[in-house]
């Protein structure tokens, strides 16, 4: 399976709890914290929810 970086550029304050929950369940914490993820159908749903704070690239 290929694997994708995501980083988080914007900060969840004031985006609805399912949002921000989503941020932590991919392995995100802080701004600019990056996770690696193997790319499959259920990560790239977390990401469609939350694409607005976040930035995807191959790893």
């Amino acid at each position: 399976m290929a694997k994708i970086k995501i980083t988080l550029t914007k900060s969840v304050i004031g985006y609805p709890k399912d949002q921000r929950l989503t941020v932590r369940a991919l392995g995100l914490g802080k701004i600019r914290t990056s996770a690696i993820q193997e790319d499959n159908p259920v990560i790239r749903g977390m990401i469609h929810k939350v694409e607005h704070l976040v930035k995807v690239e191959k790893a």
